[in-house]
């Protein structure tokens, strides 16, 4: 299974002229990649799928959508799969 995961950006920073975060899936941080959407910002949720952040999202979907996820205890299997790192992230 691989569904997009609502997250907060916590950070905004640049990787090797790459534009990434650091994003809150509940408690859990991870690294994503921003850099298909310019516009996003500190405090902004988006949809993280493979380690890309690919659409913004009002805070209220995402909180709905990650309330689903815990019920389904779907949550802590997809953050596990989507553990991969984009291509050119942190070396690799």
């Amino acid at each position: 299974m691989c569904l997009g995961i609502p997250g907060k950006v916590l950070e905004i920073y640049e990787n090797g002229g790459i534009r990434m975060g650091k994003v809150d899936f509940d408690g859990i941080q991870k690294e994503v990649c921003l850099a298909y959407l310019p516009e996003l910002e500190v405090g902004d949720y988006t949809i993280v799928h493979v380690g890309f952040a690919i659409t913004k999202l009002d805070e209220e979907s995402a909180l709905e959508s990650l309330r689903l996820f815990r019920e389904l205890g779907a949550f802590e299997e997809e953050l596990q799969a989507g553990d991969e790192r984009p291509p050119g992230v942190n070396g690799t």
